[in-house]
């Protein structure tokens, strides 16, 4: 952790120790059960939902407490297709050498990939969703552009890393966005987080220096809040997806194994740079 960094994360670790324990009996309006019945937000698991919604509708309905209208689960559909894989990144190739060491361990080998979801892999949705609420709430229903400018040169002086924007291999938008956005436009859903996704993309040449587009990253809290998904949420939407692809990783590791075919490489290709070994040994 940089210097920088160490600020807004002792004050959000403040803030959410203050957030906890105040409950003195443990309640959750998620679920409950007797001998006759599972209730789940409200409905009846074996006679309402078994069968009768998809698990994208479910998933949904879990984490907001509501029924997904057809538009919501379209984009939600959307985004967690466009994520699940995404080829041998870390988080799968973590995933996939614990599974060649441990292979009756495929829950740990799913937790191996899980574990990598930060700013850099799989959580930088969460952080552009926050982008975007800033800047909406800057607008009020005003001029987005003038408020994305003056948000990203805020994020910037504070020397935080505009998330969602730029790729290594996509050196214009990643085709991944317009495809999600073609998704939100096509089921008229509120486009207003799109519209100021691509007002930052506008901003960032002047207040960066760079044109940096559009990606994936971005795409998925423009359409998922512009259907009401939390935002505390966001960052569950791509681990959701991406569990999917670690089993189809995981899967194919134990019929052909390149979990430690990985860890050769990375082996073979390591260059020692610390302090050489002294001569002759110690008297």
């Amino acid at each position: 952790m940089t210097d920088f960094d160490a600020a807004p994360a002792c004050a959000a670790a403040k803030d959410l120790t203050m957030k906890i324990g105040k409950e003195t009996i443990p309640r959750t309006a998620i679920s409950t059960s007797d001998e006759h019945s599972i209730t789940v937000r409200g409905a009846d698991l074996c006679g309402e939902l078994i069968g009768r919604i998809g698990f994208t509708e479910y998933f949904h309905l879990l984490v907001t407490g509501r029924r997904a209208t057809p538009a919501a689960t379209a984009v939600l559909d959307a985004t967690l297709v466009a994520i699940a894989e995404h080829g041998l990144v870390p988080s799968v190739q973590a995933s996939r050498m614990t599974l060649a060491a441990a292979p009756d361990a495929l829950q740990g080998a799913v937790a191996a990939g899980i574990l990598g979801c930060g700013s850099v892999i799989l959580g930088a949705s969460e952080t552009a969703g926050r982008l975007f609420h800033e800047i909406e709430q800057r607008a009020a229903g005003g001029d987005i552009d003038t408020a994305a400018r003056e948000v990203v040169q805020a994020w910037r002086a504070e020397r935080k890393p505009i998330p969602g924007y730029g790729h290594p291999q996509h050196k214009a938008r990643d085709p991944r966005v317009d495809a999600l956005f073609a998704v939100a436009r096509e089921h008229g859903i509120d486009l207003r987080y799109v519209a100021i996704a691509e007002a930052v993309e506008r901003a960032i040449p002047a207040v960066i220096g760079k044109d940096l587009k559009l990606n994936v990253s971005a795409a998925i809290p423009a359409l998922l809040l512009g259907v009401g998904f939390p935002l505390e949420a966001l960052k569950g939407v791509p681990i959701l997806a991406r569990t999917a692809g670690l089993i189809a990783h995981l899967t194919e590791e134990l019929q052909r194994s390149i979990g430690f075919a990985l860890s050769y490489q990375a082996a073979r290709e390591a260059q020692y740079d610390g302090e050489p070994a002294r001569d002759g040994a110690a008297e």
